[in-house]
């Protein structure tokens, strides 16, 4: 079908708004041999590919920063366009509509909205360590041969996607379950640091390079 496959991705832009790890994230692509691209301003865009949106802090000073760089409307119009896009931690709270952590309006890339992790016996909030992840629907990130691997959190709110199809991957927190994973099209985004977690988190990221360099298939 026309518009199922892109051309091989050349340039990966990381979006600096002032709230991400920006340098770990760079290491991490730095080590798979991918180089990254700064993105402060909607001009940065033109040279770009495929996009990365970091994200650490809270949600309300991370969309008035978001705002200041002039992105929004065109991450909007990037994700309405298929255009490649992996929101990492914060960075996945922000594609969703709201959050009960403030009362900004999020990009709305996915319905839903981010609500706080509920208080569970045994868990403490914010929750942060390692968990093993179960994958929901497929996506480029997680592919049959990793299994379920196990992955690093920080976090004290988490998606709940209006739509079953949007979650890729959950965690198991106290007696439930959180989002850790969603995946639309070509827009995805992990709650997780991929970049601090070990080999695991180096496989992921590997995945989505390969996914984009063979073109960028949509998930079936």
């Amino acid at each position: 079908m026309p518009g199922d496959s892109l051309k091989p991705i050349q340039r990966i832009g990381l979006i600096d708004y002032g709230m991400g790890n920006l340098h770990s994230v760079q290491t991490s692509f730095n080590r798979l041999g991918q180089p990254l691209a700064q993105v402060r301003h909607p001009q940065d865009l033109e040279a770009c590919d495929a996009l990365i949106l970091p994200g650490v802090g809270a949600f309300d000073p991370a969309m008035e920063k978001l705002h200041s760089t002039g992105l929004v409307q065109h991450l909007r119009s990037w994700h309405h366009n298929k255009r490649p896009l992996l929101g990492i931690c914060l960075g996945l709270q922000l594609l969703f509509e709201r959050s009960d952590e403030g009362n900004a309006e999020g990009l709305g890339l996915f319905e839903g909205e981010v609500q706080r992790l509920p208080d569970q016996q045994g868990e403490r909030i914010p929750h942060m360590g390692w968990a093993q992840l179960k994958p929901q629907h497929p996506c480029p990130l997680l592919v049959q041969s990793d299994a379920q691997p196990w992955v690093y959190f920080v976090h004290s709110y988490a998606a709940v996607p209006n739509k079953a199809t949007d979650l890729a991957a959950t965690m198991t927190f106290g007696q439930g379950e959180a989002t850790a994973m969603v995946w639309r099209n070509r827009t995805g985004a992990c709650q997780f640091h991929p970049e601090k977690s070990a080999k695991a988190g180096a496989q992921l990221l590997k995945n989505w390079i390969s996914w984009l360099q063979s073109g960028a298939q949509l998930p079936k």
